[in-house]
């Protein structure tokens, strides 16, 4: 059961692989399986069938194995193989010892055992056991004069072995087995691989010599490429002749007849160029200029005339014969306008030597001879021709001009440019450069313009120098450059902008921003002040664009994280010195302040950056805060201010957490700031989370009088109003001024002076009894204070006298005697306290 099983799989693995449902490397598994389970199922003296079933078996799998690359698994099932053949013909022996037989029953293993020893040699080769595979290919080559047939096989697998064997750069052992494919090859001429075949592996014998040594087997090299091109004539084989001839150093003379003899053949002409070029490399170049003289005079009457004309150019150039390649040239130059045009194939192949033959002069700073090859290339265009490659001629040959101070021949060849393509890049490019030399900054700013909606298009007309999308912002970069060596801040701006804007490598992009900033500073501190304000805004958009950029994602490619960093902190400070810079605009202080603790976000959250966050924060909210106290505010104005600095001081209370946990803070001011700024800001907003937000300013311990005092007036500054917040405010203070060991008499004052203002205002006629009761006190409060001391300020001891007076008269007006008496007796209590003033009161 186990072998029929074996069997059907080995069959499946068969089936399902030619339908292709099966790849290489599982039907090998597959088959590796079912040839272990036949032989474990094989008995002691198995049947004839049986045997020959299993050396079927182990070979296909020995050999699957090689080809998929993993020879070291197919050794095992090979020497199954290889076993089952010998018990095969000793059985074969026992059945009939004959002598005629015996010859027949080796003939019938042979054919296995040629195999087998076959797919040995392949295994081995493989795994670089050189001498098994040579042993195991000799003992194939002593049967093929039984097995004539598989001469051809073996010749082939030789040839195999000596190509991996070159490419491993084995070169010793390529030639070996390239010189048994040979020899195998001439065993039977019936069964051969053929003369082209044996050509073939003649010409790579020849080339493992020369690169196994040169030096030593090089006449072993000229000896096998003679006998190639004796079985079978091919450029290639003439070709490495010359090649080996040349290496081996042989005379001019020996070499000319080689070249004679290739020229009597029906060669191709990238052979005969082939052949040039490997003679000029090999400093053969009286011999080489000769052969290109016979192989022109081959091709005469061959359109490709011309493209042998051109690789003499080249080949000239090459080697330093400029005047000869230019006489060659001109020669062209002449037969295009006299009926002998090139084919435009070669045409263009002619335009690339001559513009590389002008770019290696321009590099040398040899301007005029720049010219001189650009202009062979202008000839072959005719007067109006329309062609984008005239324009990039034309643009190379105003820089040779301006190189060359010709400014007006330069301004020629760019307006020819503009006329063949005006809507390229590099044409706008050469206006800008014209434009910059002439100061004419209308123009150059077009001309950027122009660069500018250009760069953004996708793909732009230029072949070679378009590598990527970088070209157009390189360019803006390169026109900045220009503009500022020129002292034309006006259009480096302009260019700087555009780069700014278009590029999309950042470390451009902060380059500009940087350069622009500082430009536009400059320009700032010697403007009047309505040019001033759109430059300061124009320093603002830089720094949000800088802000913008360096939100974005970034790899470390195009950005490190180091360098991100190091940017952000150059643009904050910038933000941070501008703000502190623009004081008198208090609107773009603002604004520079929330940008710099913007760019700060992207930098480490070390002390110094916490300390310059809340300071952004803390500024930005004062002068939110103090705009919106203006009287020229609108309502809906102001709101919007008085929300924006709610929003900074909820972010500045976050980091003020934060940064009390790095260090001791306790002079610092901020919780009181916070404590005021968010007060004022509630408190106009009509916030009514307000008295909730007070709760725990009244908890406080440590609430300072100063702080109470302007609580109180801030709950009175217009729009807000809660007297009773002020009320309690100055009350905490008029208590916290009592339990000071020297009372500030002056601040003292104008805290009774207040409570008395809230709670008994000015005309108000009705009032309670539990009010004037409350008022009387803030009355003794001050006679106690004035009892003992001097310092109390006389106008507010007379302002208290005339408050307590009046109220009394107004008591008496409305029949109150009684407390009519006891208000004016207050009043009188007063009077004893002042100065000078007493006698005119009295």
């Amino acid at each position: 059961q186990v072998e029929e099983s074996a069997i059907n799989l080995w069959n499946w693995a068969v089936t399902k692989h030619s339908g292709s449902v099966i790849n290489d490397e599982q039907r090998a598994k597959l088959r590796f399986v079912a040839c272990r389970l036949v032989c474990l199922c094989e008995g002691n003296d198995p049947p004839e069938g049986t045997i020959r079933r299993q050396i079927l078996m182990s070979m296909k799998t020995g050999k699957g194995w090689i080809d998929i690359g993993k020879a070291e698994l197919a050794d095992g099932f090979l020497e199954i193989a290889m076993g089952s053949i010998e018990k095969l013909y000793a059985k074969l022996l026992k059945r009939s010892s004959d002598e005629a037989d015996i010859h027949v029953h080796k003939a019938d293993v042979e054919k296995d055992l040629f195999k087998v020893l076959s797919y040995q040699a392949e295994s081995a080769v493989t795994q670089g056991d050189f001498q098994k595979a040579v042993t195991c290919v000799q003992r194939c080559k002593d049967m093929l004069m039984r097995l004539p047939k598989e001469t051809c096989y073996l010749s082939l697998l030789c040839y195999n072995f000596g190509v991996e064997t070159y490419e491993w750069k084995k070169y010793e052992q390529s030639s070996f087995w390239l010189s048994q494919s040979y020899e195998i090859g001439k065993m039977d001429v019936k069964y051969s691989t053929g003369k082209e075949m044996q050509a073939k592996v003649l010409r790579l014998l020849a080339t493992a010599y020369l690169e196994w040594d040169c030096n030593l087997y090089i006449d072993k090299a000229l000896k096998a490429i003679n006998l190639a091109n004796e079985e079978s004539l091919h450029p290639a084989g003439f070709f490495l002749k010359v090649k080996i001839l040349l290496k081996s150093r042989a005379s001019d003379e020996d070499i000319k007849a080689a070249l004679a003899e290739f020229l009597h053949r029906e060669v191709s002409l990238d052979s005969c160029l082939n052949t040039a070029k490997l003679l000029l490399e090999h400093g053969r170049e009286s011999v080489g200029f000769e052969f290109l003289k016979s192989v022109a005079e081959r091709f005469e009457s061959s359109p490709d005339l011309g493209r042998i004309t051109i690789v003499h150019i080249d080949f000239l150039l090459q080697n330093k014969r400029e005047l000869l390649a230019k006489q060659k040239v001109e020669e062209i130059i002449i037969g295009h306008y006299t009926g002998k045009q090139l084919l435009p194939e070669n045409l263009n192949q002619l335009h690339i030597i001559l513009w590389d033959r002008a770019a290696k002069k321009y590099e040398a700073k040899s301007y005029s001879e720049a010219l001189q090859w650009y202009n062979y290339s202008a000839s072959f265009y005719t007067p109006g021709q329309i062609d984008q490659n005239l324009a990039k001629l034309q643009r190379n040959m105003a820089s040779c001009y301006l190189h060359m101070k010709q400014l007006d021949k330069a301004k020629e060849a760019v307006k020819e440019a503009e006329r063949c393509d005006p809507n390229s890049i590099f044409t706008q490019f050469s206006v800008y450069k014209i434009a910059v030399l002439e100061n004419n900054t209308d123009k150059a700013v077009e001309a950027v313009i122009a660069m500018g909606k250009l760069a953004e298009k996708e793909s732009l007309h230029e072949d070679k120098l378009l590598v990527d999308g970088n070209t157009g912002t390189d360019l803006l970069s390169l026109a900045a450059q220009i503009a500022l060596e020129n002292e034309q801040q006006v259009v480096a701006i302009k260019a700087l902008q555009y780069l700014s804007e278009r590029s999309q490598d950042c470390q451009q992009v902060f380059a500009a921003l940087k350069c622009l900033v500082r430009l536009t500073l400059s320009k700032v501190m010697a403007e009047n002040e309505e040019r001033r304000d759109k430059d300061i805004d124009s320093m603002l958009t830089y720094l949000t664009l800088a802000h913008k950029r360096l939100a974005e994602p970034f790899t470390e490619e195009n950005l490190t994280g180091d360098r991100r960093i190091l940017e952000a902190h150059w643009f904050r400070k910038v933000a941070w010195n501008l703000a502190v810079k623009f004081q008198n605009c208090p609107e773009k202080m603002r604004d520079f302040f929330v940008l710099s603790f913007k760019l700060s976000q992207f930098c480490p959250s070390d002390k110094a950056v916490l300390i310059a966050q809340k300071t952004c924060l803390l500024m930005a909210a004062a002068i939110d805060l103090e705009m919106g106290r203006q009287q020229d505010t609108t309502p809906s104005e102001q709101v919007e201010l008085l929300t924006e600095a709610l929003q900074h001081l909820q972010a500045c209370k976050e980091i003020w957490k934060v940064l009390k946990l790095s260090g001791d803070f306790a002079k610092d001011p901020t919780d009181t700031l916070l404590l005021l700024y968010e007060f004022e800001a509630r408190a106009k907003l009509n916030d009514p989370e307000l008295n909730s937000f007070m709760e725990s300013v009244w908890e406080q311990p440590q609430i300072e009088i100063k702080t109470l005092e302007i609580i109180a007036s801030l709950a009175m500054e217009s729009p807000a109003r809660y007297p009773l917040l002020c009320k309690k405010a100055l009350k905490s203070a008029l208590s916290l001024h009592r339990k000071q060991p020297a009372v500030d008499t002056v601040r003292f004052s104008k805290c009774v002076h207040s409570l008395i203002n809230l709670s008994l205002p000015p005309g108000i006629t009705d009032l309670e009894a539990c009010v004037l009761q409350e008022v009387w006190g803030y009355f003794e409060d001050a006679l106690s204070m004035i009892s003992s001391t001097e310092a109390y300020p006389e106008m507010e001891i007379l302002w208290l006298m005339t408050r307590a007076w009046n109220t009394g008269v107004f008591q008496y007006s409305v029949g109150n005697y009684k407390e009519a008496e006891q208000w004016c007796g207050l009043g009188m209590r007063f009077l004893s306290h002042l100065g000078s003033l007493k006698k005119s009161y009295e």
